[in-house]
């Protein structure tokens, strides 16, 4: 049976920290729906209502554009050990840019300001509210390691070869809609 929250509370912290992986939904008023799986230790929990994730370069940038679209952002943990639980984090999200001074601030104090290569940005979650169900439909897996395709990828291709692949693949989604990656002067909220 599912239950809700105003917060993330004390018991969901601790199963959030134990996950892997977690999941990002989001949307724009039009277009298709966006559902990615994140992991590689990006995420952080900032406050009892705020979470933060350190968002890594890939083939696109649709959460970036329905976060200036429309804002809505759903994360989902799932216990894939242990107990059943699903969690979801609905609220809404913001993009903070690579170099701004709120995004130095957070890299600093969360990630020991120790910035992998293939970062992009990072995706600021205000959660306004904590769902929790049964998981019962969730298959046991078992962790055997992360994958260093991302970051041999992004080894390879340098920070300059970065920023032309942002260049080419993550300044619009795929339904057409910019993601604000290099506008400065634009504000995501």
């Amino acid at each position: 049976m599912a239950k809700e929250f105003t917060s993330i509370e004390a018991a969901h912290r601790a199963f959030i920290l134990r996950q892997h992986i977690f999941f990002t939904a989001s949307a724009a008023a039009s277009g298709h729906i966006n559902l990615s799986p994140k992991g590689l230790d990006s995420l952080r929990l900032i406050g009892s209502n705020k979470v933060v994730y350190l968002d890594l370069t890939g083939s696109g940038n649709e959460t970036a554009a329905h976060l200036l679209a429309d804002g809505r952002l759903t994360l989902m943990f799932c216990a894939f050990e242990g107990p059943p639980l699903i969690l979801r984090l609905y609220g809404h999200g913001r993009c903070l840019r690579r170099g701004s001074a709120e995004y130095t601030e957070i890299l600093t104090a969360e990630f020991a300001a120790i910035e992998p290569l293939a970062a992009r940005q990072m995706i600021l979650l205000d959660v306004t509210r904590v769902q929790t169900s049964c998981g019962y439909g969730v298959p046991f897996l078992t962790f055997t390691g992360d994958r260093p395709g991302l970051n041999d990828w992004a080894e390879a291709k340098g920070e300059s070869g970065l920023e032309t692949y942002r260049r080419a693949n993550n300044l619009v989604s795929f339904d057409g809609f910019p993601t604000g990656l290099l506008d400065k002067s634009q504000t995501v909220e």
